[in-house]
C-alpha cells in the first residue's frame, strides 16, 4: 500500500500562490489512491482472460503504471521545491554533473525551457545509468517516454494544471520561476 508524502512547499519561496499548491497536491494524493485501488482491483481480475486487445487485468496494469509514475513524477518534482531555493547560488553534486554535461547552468536552462515549452506532460533532466550520462527527456504522459535504468535528477510537470492557475497561456514564466527556485540540495538527497 502507498502512502502519501508531505512535502513543504512555501508559496513565497516557489513563487507559486497557495491555492495552485494545494490543488496541485491533491493530484498527486489520488495518483497515490488510484494507485493504491487498482492495485486492489488486479488482486480480483480474471486473469484467464487477460489478452494484449482488452481486458480487464490488461487494463489495470496498463493504469497502473500511469498511475504510479504520476505518483513517483510528482514526488520529485515537490521534492526539489521543498523549503524554496538556495537563494540564487545553486550549488552540490547534481549541479555540478549537469553543468559539466551542458557547459553552464545557463546552457542547461536553455535546454530545459526549449524542452519544456515543447513538452505536454513532463520534462526531465535524467542521469542515465546504463550510457552513463545526463539527457533532457519529454515524457508524453507519466508512462509514456521514460528513458528506462536511468535516474531522475530534475522534473517540471508540464500539464497545464501545474501552471495555468498562476501563469495562465505564460508557460515559459512559469519554466523560468520553477527552474530558478529548484532547492539543490533536496535534488541531491534525491539522487542518492
Amino acid at each position: 500500500m502507498l502512502e502519501t508524502k508531505h512535502f513543504q512547499l512555501i508559496p513565497d519561496k516557489v513563487n507559486l500562490t497557495p491555492r495552485l499548491i494545494e490543488e496541485h497536491t491533491k493530484l498527486y494524493e489520488g495518483y497515490i489512491k488510484k494507485t493504491n485501488e487498482i492495485r486492489e482491483k488486479l488482486l480480483s481480475a480474471d486473469k484467464a482472460v487477460s489478452n494484449a486487445v482488452y481486458s480487464d487485468y490488461g487494463e489495470l496494469k496498463r493504469q497502473e503504471t500511469f498511475a504510479l509514475n504520476g505518483a513517483r513524477l510528482h514526488e520529485i518534482y515537490f521534492s526539489a521545491l521543498e523549503d524554496g531555493a538556495d537563494n540564487g547560488n545553486p550549488k552540490g553534486r547534481i549541479f555540478e554533473i549537469i553543468t559539466d554535461r551542458f557547459g553552464s547552468h545557463e546552457k542547461w536552462v536553455e535546454e530545459m525551457t526549449a524542452s519544456a515549452m515543447s513538452s505536454r506532460g513532463w520534462t526531465a533532466t535524467i542521469y542515465d545509468n546504463y550510457l552513463k550520462e545526463i539527457s533532457i527527456i519529454n515524457l508524453d504522459a507519466h508512462n509514456l517516454g521514460a528513458i528506462f535504468n536511468s535516474t531522475l535528477l530534475v522534473v517540471l510537470d508540464m500539464y497545464e494544471h501545474a501552471y495555468f492557475m498562476d501563469y495562465g497561456t505564460n508557460k515559459k514564466a512559469y519554466i523560468e520561476n520553477i527552474l530558478k527556485n529548484l532547492n539543490w540540495e533536496a535534488i541531491d538527497r534525491n539522487f542518492e
